[in-house]
């Protein structure tokens, strides 16, 4: 069996959603990771997607990075088109509204989130666009 950290992509997804996040929800080097669903700006599936965060008062901090490359993720792409979303963390589900960190947050923030990935600061280097930090406020009630 796989360990919960060397899951990636829909297998992490689909272990944490099977176990709560208790496989999954602790990943590498001692991130914490929830799963976003996004509707497909395209399809209007339901998409979803196991991100390393970080919480921020009552929201929670993802990072839009893509190991740094040029083009943005698809999640980020989504929630761009729609920003209301659903977000697990553990056994909770919730409905968020997504949106991009302001510039007069992002120092903080991206700080924060660097503290527990430094890897961000090599994405950012590695690219010309301006990497997001996303904030998930949660919506009303659970989801």
């Amino acid at each position: 069996m796989t360990s919960a950290t060397d899951l990636h992509g829909d297998p992490h997804v689909e272990r944490y959603l099977e176990t709560n996040g208790e496989d999954g929800y602790h990943w590498r080097n001692g991130t914490t990771i929830l799963i976003l669903f996004t509707k497909g700006r395209k399809s209007g599936e339901q998409r979803s997607h196991a991100l390393i965060f970080r919480p921020h008062g009552d929201a929670y901090l993802v990072v839009a990075s893509k190991g740094g490359s040029d083009a943005p993720p698809a999640w980020f792409l989504n929630l761009q088109a729609d920003p209301d979303v659903e977000v697990q963390v553990k056994g909770e589900r919730f409905r968020a509204r997504a949106r991009v960190a302001t510039p007069e947050e992002k120092p903080e923030m991206w700080s924060s989130m660097v503290e527990v990935w430094p890897d961000y600061e090599d994405y950012q280097r590695s690219t010309s666009r301006e990497i997001p930090v996303v904030v998930l406020e949660r919506a009303g009630d659970t989801a």
